[in-house]
């Protein structure tokens, strides 16, 4: 079953700009974030993580799993 936002944002919900995250998504892609920060939800409704210099948009669909360290 595919992950919707809501959920991934409750998961990435414990980043707080001094941890990393880790997104693996389907068919093996992934995506590395240094001192991740989760951007509040924001009018185009999308989920978006920063490390402060860039802005990565997730599609929660996609993701397989995450790691949070």
């Amino acid at each position: 079953m595919p992950m919707n936002p809501e959920i991934l944002r409750l998961a990435l919900g414990e980043l707080n700009a001094q941890r990393d995250l880790r997104i693996e998504f389907d068919h093996a892609a992934s995506c590395i974030v240094k001192r991740a920060m989760l951007i509040p939800t924001e009018a185009d409704g999308l989920v978006k993580v920063t490390d402060g210099s860039h802005v990565y948009i997730v599609d929660s669909e996609r993701v397989a799993w995450i790691e949070i360290g």
